[in-house]
């Protein structure tokens, strides 16, 4: 499976360049965590928990309390595909997760972004 070895990452390797993405743009900390825990239903401080744990991207999507219904509301491209045709589920998640922190590099709105 090719993409076995992002799935075996630990989100927490990944996280910092999330908010390195998004601080360059003049946003912040805060705004990217707003939108990990909007997305899988995650508190503040079970998203630190999953970091400080070095939880695999497999295992944190695994674990989610509950992925936000309206997911199916995020569209477009994000790394050359376009997201909701993924059809691998842990894939598409994780691509849903990278498409919402770049709207938010890009200036987006949170409204926007969060699907309100």
């Amino acid at each position: 499976m090719k993409n076995e070895r992002i799935y075996k990452m630990a989100f927490a390797s990944v996280y910092p360049h999330y908010i390195t993405k998004a601080e360059k743009k003049g946003r912040t900390k805060e705004e990217v965590d707003t939108i990990i825990c909007w997305l899988t239903g995650y508190t503040q401080d079970q998203l630190q928990q999953t970091i400080e744990n070095k939880t695999t991207f497999e295992d944190f999507f695994a674990q989610v309390p509950q992925l936000n219904p309206n997911v199916s509301k995020i569209t477009g491209v994000i790394c050359g595909y376009r997201v909701e045709d993924i059809e691998e589920p842990l894939m598409q998640k994780i691509r849903y997760m990278d498409k919402l922190v770049d709207e938010l590099a890009k200036g987006k709105a949170m409204e926007k972004i969060l699907r309100k």
